[in-house]
């Protein structure tokens, strides 16, 4: 059975702390300096990863992880290297629990079953597709039921807004961890995070999927506002690709730096 959210989640309650989850794109900006990437993350001591599939039309992004997708489709790099880069970094480390962040038309190209049953295979965790609504999983091609079938979890995000009955909804289907989105619009540090603590309530009371904060998360103060809003975790997105996207000429330099940033994000968790 598939537990290493749940594993997780719990070491970090006996130890006081709160998760850090950096979200980078994969294959960005091409296979291997991905790899040297994900390594660094989990050496920089991240609790868990989010990672994207690239796509050419990623509409919740803003513009530094559409030129991160753009960038990693540019390498040539396909849906079999995301899911290789990936079983390549369970040959490092096969505890760290991974989630990935991927468009509806992605898996429907590879076919739904096929696409868990690879995800599973690669030893992937959970799934979020962000552009299929929690009331759709079973009218669009079964993508929970086939979740389900591998035994990855299904990752659904909770809107600032969100009503109640669709907060028990999310409560309910919600598998690994619940998104919080802070605020709507799309990815990015321009805007910062806003305060949904009515939602976060809700999903605690309701005993879903533990909730993390993501959407507008760039620096440790970030981290330090989400737990103080009862959620359980962050996600920075934007902010960790931005260090890619600004030292790609410099790979040693880029990898130095994110590793310093992850370590930073990572000591806001603790009490």
């Amino acid at each position: 059975m598939n537990n290493r959210f749940e594993n997780r989640f719990k070491k970090l309650e006996a130890q006081n702390e709160g998760a850090f989850v950096p979200f980078v794109t994969l294959c960005d900006p091409d296979y291997k300096t991905s790899l040297e990437i994900l390594k660094t993350l989990l050496k920089g001591g991240a609790d868990a990863l989010e990672l994207g599939f690239p796509f050419s039309d990623p509409c919740a992004d803003g513009p530094v992880i559409e030129h991160a997708d753009k960038r990693a489709l540019r390498s040539g790099a396909v849906t079999d290297d995301f899911f290789n880069v990936i079983a390549d970094l369970r040959k490092v480390d096969s505890e760290i629990p991974i989630s990935i962040l991927v468009y509806a038309n992605v898996v429907v190209a590879r076919g739904v079953d096929k696409f868990y049953q690879d995800a599973a295979k690669a030893g992937i965790d959970a799934v979020l597709v962000p552009d299929i609504p929690c009331n759709m999983l079973n009218t669009s091609g079964d993508f929970e039921a086939c979740a389900k079938k591998y035994d990855v979890d299904t990752v659904l995000i909770a809107p600032p807004n969100a009503t109640d009955a669709m907060l028990d909804e999310i409560a309910k289907h919600s598998k690994g961890y619940t998104y919080v989105l802070s605020r709507y619009g799309i990815t990015g540090t321009e805007i910062e995070f806003g305060k949904p603590t009515r939602v976060i309530k809700h999903i605690l009371e309701h005993k879903g999927a533990t909730p993390i904060l993501g959407f507008g998360i760039s620096t440790p103060e970030h981290v330090k506002q989400a737990l103080s809003l009862g959620a359980k975790g962050a996600i920075a997105g934007s902010a960790c690709v931005k260090i890619i996207q600004d030292n790609l000429d410099n790979v040693p330099v880029m990898l130095e730096k994110l590793e310093a940033y992850i370590r930073s994000m990572k000591e806001a968790t603790k009490a």
